[in-house]
């Protein structure tokens, strides 16, 4: 995880906005998102994750 800017993603990221930040593949993403271990939201079919609270997680 090189220098990664807050700044340079969505206010609402999606898997591959995770998979790029965490350098992992689709399969980890999803279940990771998942797992519940940060809040996310599902459209339909679609996921998305405020940066917020990824990044919050993310920091620890």
């Amino acid at each position: 995880m090189e220098n990664i800017e807050y700044y340079e993603y969505p206010e609402l990221l999606d898997v591959k906005d995770i998979q790029s930040i965490l350098q992992i593949g689709r399969r980890q993403a999803y279940e990771l998102v998942n797992s519940n271990v940060f809040h996310s939201v599902k459209f339909g079919r679609r996921i998305k994750i405020p940066k917020q609270s990824f990044f919050k997680w993310l920091k620890g």
